[in-house]
Formats: C-alpha cells, structure tokens, sequence
C-alpha cells in the first residue's frame, strides 16, 4: 500500500494536443504551469499547422504524426490530451499506440463517433458555413469571419485580446474536418479517460443532440468528469494555472 501510494505522487508526462486554428503554442501557458507543478510536458505540432505551410493534409496524416512524436521521444504512461478538433486526433492516436498511453483526457475535445466526421458534430447552419468558407478558400482551407470567433470561442475575453486571438489564428485546412474516421478500434480500447468540460465554451450549442457534455462526453462509457470554468480559448490565455490544475485532476490516479 504505502509503494502504491507513493506510486501516485510521482510526476506525470503530459502529451498536449491542439486544436484547429491553434498550433503547439497555444499550451505554452499551461504547459509551462504543469512544468512548475512538477511534470513533463509535450506539445507536438501536426501538419498543416504552425510553421507548416501546406493545407493539403488528412487527418491520418495528423494522427501519425503525434505517434510517431510519441515513439520518436520513447515516450510512455503518458497523458494524451485533446482539446477541441484534438480529440478526434487523441482517439486515432490511441489507436496507434495503446500500450503507451496510461490516461486519455478530452478537454472540451470532440468525441467521435464510429463513421463520423468533426463537421458533423455542428448544426446543419454551422456545417453550410464550413463548407461555404471551404469552397471559396483558394487552399481548401477554413478562415473564420472575426464575429464568429469572438462569440462561439473566445466568449469571456475582452474586444482587445479577443482581437490578438484571431490575429493569431492561422487558417485551418479543411479536409481533416470532413472527414468520417473509422473509430472501432478506439472503442474497442480500455484506456482509462477522462473529460474536462469548461462550462461557458460557446462552441457547440448545449442543447438535445449537440454539446459537448453530456452529449459527446457519454460516448466515452466509464469516465471521469471534472468540470471547470472558461470558454474555448480565453482561458489558456488569461487562466493557465486553473486550467493546468484542472488537467491534473483529469489525470491523476
């Protein structure tokens, strides 16, 4: 008893995954709050995003690439966390390297299910509006219109740093999105999961059929609830220290 207690206090490694119109700067906040805490913080970028000029990519492609992140830096009993469009990355990463994984956490992360796409998860409007921002992009890619990031993400900020916000956002290639995953093996899985739910996220609409708890979180079966407040980008921003110790409640033993 006393070496599994002790078992429990030791530091965890955390494998951060980002979301659309992010890339692995968007943790720099938090990871660097969990770093202070005591654990070992990852943040890998995936194609199409940071540097990467390239829009003209899958999400296989995507998930491969956190993989081999994770095979490439032997990293195991991690923390695979997906915030956003990072969840579906974190269930067909979870795929690739079960064995590695001690901990999946969706942070307001999508929750797929077999066959579906991201887009699906939105009200038929909302999914006009992707495919409308796809058709006229010259790279299939997706640039939010500002009134739309200002009150479905960045809701708690005010006008002037929802403005840094938007100007930091990158346009986000759009095929990943649209895509139907195959996600049997994901369910087939035992990995223990957990979802942190932040209580003001305007992204989806929290009504019947849509939201992200309890409508994409049960898809999970047994899993750990921990709730917290924040929108869908403001926090990591303005509250990073929440938000990490919110993570370590999501993931600890």
């Amino acid at each position: 008893m006393e070496q599994r207690a002790k078992e429990r206090e030791q530091p965890l490694t955390f494998v951060l995954v980002h979301g659309s119109w992010a890339d692995a700067g968007f943790w720099n906040g938090v990871a660097a709050m969990l770093r202070r805490m005591g654990h070992r913080v990852y943040t890998p970028e995936y194609p199409g995003h940071g540097s990467d000029p390239n829009k003209n990519v899958t999400h296989a492609m995507i998930t491969k690439a956190v993989a081999d992140f994770i095979i490439a830096n032997n990293l195991r009993d991690i923390v695979l966390v997906g915030h956003s469009f990072g969840g579906s990355v974190v269930q067909k990463t979870a795929e690739l390297v079960p064995d590695r994984i001690k901990r999946l956490v969706f942070m307001d992360g999508f929750v797929l299910g077999d066959g579906q796409s991201v887009v699906d998860q939105f009200p038929l409007p909302v999914q006009q509006m992707f495919e409308q921002l796809r058709q006229t992009s010259k790279d299939d890619s997706l640039v939010l219109p500002f009134p739309v990031f200002r009150e479905l993400f960045v809701n708690l900020a005010d006008i002037k740093l929802a403005q840094q916000l938007y100007n930091e956002a990158k346009p986000e290639p759009a095929k990943p999105a649209f895509e139907k995953l195959d996600l049997k093996k994901f369910y087939s899985l035992t990995i223990p999961r957990s979802y942190l739910y932040l209580t003001e996220d305007n992204l989806l609409p929290q009504g019947e059929g849509y939201g992200w708890h309890p409508h994409m979180s049960s898809r999970l079966g047994v899993f750990r609830l921990i709730r917290s407040h924040g929108d869908h980008m403001t926090y990591f921003r303005t509250q990073p220290g929440l938000l990490a110790q919110k993570l370590y409640e999501a993931s600890r033993d």
